[in-house]
């Protein structure tokens, strides 16, 4: 346990970025499969519009620092790319 006054403070902060930070990663998590889950089921109408929603999900917690760029960019193109070759079908 921390025994300064300042070590204190950076675990109440830490605790309350790692709160906010989990919310961010988990919302991208699960607009992503709840794509990916439409997309399989041919429901392309409501994956489009959870695609969109994933995307900008994904984007926010790029912009925030909680996920790397490049890991968003990975994300949101394979997302795409399962999306398009669903449609093509």
């Amino acid at each position: 346990m921390a025994n300064t006054r300042s070590a204190l403070k950076r675990l109440r902060s830490s605790r309350r970025r790692r709160e906010r930070n989990r919310m961010y990663r988990s919302r991208a998590r699960t607009l992503v499969k709840k794509a990916r889950l439409l997309i399989e089921e041919g429901q392309l109408d409501a994956a489009e519009e959870v695609v969109r929603q994933a995307v900008s999900a994904l984007d926010k917690a790029a912009e925030k620092g909680i996920i790397h760029k490049n890991n968003a960019a990975r994300r949101k193109s394979r997302l795409m790319r399962w999306f398009n070759q669903a449609r093509s079908l």
